[in-house]
């Protein structure tokens, strides 16, 4: 929503919304169980009042003004289109209804300028051009790939936001192919392997499964977190240091634990991930090194475990890429219909050797 109103005064009306932002002062107003952000009309860019900027980038900007101003002060043209809630018109200041009409992404103002003014709007680019099936047109897309790097003054809070919308709102896949043709992807991830050109990654085959299987439950309204997403987006890297670890003499759990932390940290300095979502990213991991314990009993504990499915789906999900996980994949679909697999637990090529059987019985001590 966007309005005349002040924050503030959007607090009076609403005592219950919560005020944010620094740089943008916003109110965020829950109605009906929704959350509705309510920013206020943004006046000229001129120096002063509560403005300020640093080598082009827009540090604080709470100078307000009128509806036409706001348009003006907006991203792309497709982003400044108002709806009067009242009359039901659309009301177009930038030329923007024409390029939603032809499929054209147009920056207003001087790219240079506006992509230095909010790096983020790089991301929105390849947004929307994967949400609503736009494309940028030249002037647009010309500066993408050299202005990369801004990426990283972006605040991280605020990139893990960008992120969510790019792959959990229903058009990750093309939000993936989106970032690697403006070659995003590395200033992104920067943890993951450099692919084939400029600002690109290595997508496995687990990424992209995970990508398309999102995109479906969302499609299908079923829940999805971020947690999952992650933990697709970070195995390659991860999977590797721990490979490295276990060659240098480390025990494959240590291992697991050592990789998963510092590929978390690594991606915090691009795109933090709250604890929340950190947390069962890496019980995701460390699950895959639990389920090849599949002898004796102790391996039934792990049916009742909170993360249990979670590892699971993520366990299918490198059989796809790993043929030779596929009995155990198996071995762990069958012990959830029930099975008693204590006997007959599957091998793998990590599996210890069992120990061969003496030949000699113990003789039983005579009294």
């Amino acid at each position: 929503m966007a309005t005349s109103a002040t924050p503030e005064e959007v607090q009076d009306v609403f005592p219950r919304c919560r005020l944010i932002g620094r740089r943008f002062r916003l109110a965020h107003v829950r109605k009906g169980g929704a959350l509705i952000e309510v920013a206020t009309f943004r006046g000229s860019a001129a120096e002063g009042g509560d403005h300020e900027k640093s080598n082009g980038r827009i540090l604080r900007d709470n100078v307000f003004g009128t509806v036409e101003e706001d348009a003006i002060r907006r991203d792309f043209t497709i982003n400044a289109l108002f709806l009067d809630p009242v009359s039901g018109e659309i009301r177009d200041y930038v030329g923007g209804y024409e390029d939603l009409a032809n499929r054209r992404l147009q920056l207003i103002g001087d790219p240079d300028v506006r992509y230095r003014e909010d790096p983020v709007r790089l991301l929105r680019a390849a947004r929307f051009e994967a949400k609503l099936g736009v494309m940028p047109d030249e002037s647009t897309e010309a500066p993408i790939r050299a202005m990369a790097p801004l990426l990283k003054d972006v605040p991280p809070a605020r990139l893990f936001e960008e992120v969510c919308k790019l792959f959990l709102t229903g058009h990750g896949v093309r939000s993936m192919e989106a970032l690697q043709r403006f070659g995003l992807s590395t200033a992104l991830f920067p943890g993951l392997a450099k692919g084939g050109g400029r600002g690109k990654v290595q997508l496995g085959v687990v990424l992209r499964k995970t990508l398309e299987n999102t995109d479906e439950r969302i499609r299908k309204s079923q829940p999805v977190t971020p947690a999952f997403l992650f933990a697709a987006l970070l195995w390659q890297p991860v999977v590797e240091r721990s490979q490295a670890l276990v060659d240098a003499g480390e025990s494959e759990y240590d291992a697991m634990m050592s990789a998963s932390e510092e590929a978390i940290v690594m991606q915090g300095q691009s795109t933090s991930i709250p604890r929340r979502f950190s947390a069962v990213t890496r019980q995701i991991w460390i699950m895959q090194i639990r389920f090849k314990r599949t002898r004796g009993k102790r391996w039934k504990r792990l049916l009742h475990e909170q993360r249990f499915r979670a590892g699971y789906d993520f366990l299918l999900l490198r059989a796809l890429e790993d043929p030779s996980l596929e009995p155990l994949c198996e071995f762990w679909t069958k012990a959830q219909e029930g099975m008693d697999f204590s006997r007959n637990s599957v091998k793998t090529n990590t599996d210890r050797k069992s120990r061969p059987r003496s030949r000699y019985r113990r003789r039983a001590n005579s009294s």
